[in-house]
């Protein structure tokens, strides 16, 4: 074997040897998962936060993931009866307390908990076979963190679905999806949260501004945008990618210098932002009075046309 390529079977066999002890770690064995299965989660995982594949990088996101509460809720969703009396025991009060917190009254807080807790056993079928919420939590924050999120979420969409009926254009045109907060569909966000996405808001540039609201506010094409700023499709969609992995970056540390640790950080960011008290429309377009770029200048500044 030539040096060049000992390096690289040590790396492998390295990332291996890792995997190997967060299996034993997570106490999957004790659900019947096996450790090909466990593999299989991982990979998935991977597929979907490091598609570069970089061994490196892979050994960064194993060694972060909550690996024990990754186990409980894959096993569950496989409808494993001893997983489930630890899930039920650890998070039903708190699926109801939870619930509580979110809906405010007591009679919608128990339908919203009981719904969820039919999605998470899995009571929806697809092809014959049980479909568990659960299969989609990755282990990257906290369970208990998940439950919140997909609770919050859930509660959203169960008031969208009821305002289906009811205009919503002048709330949208303002940005924000709900009435003031304080409401029966308020939803209390970490303030720090908000102050964190208004503050990387407020630090962009005009043209970003502009590509951003265009994109995610108006929800005009990649092709109108470019046109509008006379450059390539390609230069906008490399500029909106830039962007958002900046502005979570800016958000993060943001979070973190308002006294949240890194993992607290990266759950509140699971939220989704337009289910925010944050007048986005509003930071996004207060300073968009964009000028038309010079045609041989590329404005998005990242050197292509």
């Amino acid at each position: 074997m030539s040096d060049a390529v000992q390096p690289v079977v040590e790396i492998s066999q390295g990332l291996n040897t890792l995997v190997a002890g967060l299996y034993a770690k997570s106490g999957a064995a004790s659900f019947d998962l096996s450790c090909e299965q466990f593999t299989a989660i991982l990979e998935e995982i991977a597929t979907k936060y490091q598609p570069s594949g970089s061994v490196f990088d892979l050994r960064e996101l194993y060694s972060s993931l909550r690996i024990e509460d990754l186990a409980l809720a894959r096993a569950c969703a496989n409808g494993h009866e001893r997983a489930w009396e630890i899930f039920l025991t650890r998070f039903r009060a708190k699926l109801y307390d939870i619930a509580g917190y979110i809906a405010k009254e007591s009679s919608a807080a128990r339908e919203l908990a009981d719904g969820i807790y039919g999605d998470l056993y899995g009571t929806a079928n697809r092809d014959g076979q049980r479909v568990s919420k659960l299969a989609s939590y990755t282990g990257r924050g906290s369970l208990e963190g998940w439950l919140r999120t997909v609770m919050a979420q859930e509660f959203v969409n169960k008031y969208r679905r009821q305002r289906r009926l009811v205009s919503l254009d002048g709330e949208e045109e303002d940005g924000i999806q709900f009435a003031a907060k304080g409401t029966e569909s308020s939803i209390e966000i970490d303030p720090r949260l908000e102050s964190a996405i208004a503050e990387a808001l407020a630090g962009l540039e005009d043209a970003d501004r502009f590509v951003l609201s265009s994109y995610y506010l108006d929800r005009r094409t990649l092709a109108e945008i470019a046109r509008t700023l006379c450059v390539h499709e390609s230069t906008i969609s490399r500029k909106l990618d830039k962007l958002a992995k900046s502005l979570r970056k800016h958000i993060l540390n943001g979070l973190t210098q308002r006294g949240m640790s890194r993992r607290q950080a990266e759950e509140a960011l699971d939220t989704d932002v337009r289910d925010l008290q944050v007048n986005i429309r509003k930071h996004l377009t207060q300073k968009t009075e964009v000028q038309p770029f010079p045609k041989k200048k590329d404005p998005m500044g990242d050197g292509s046309a």
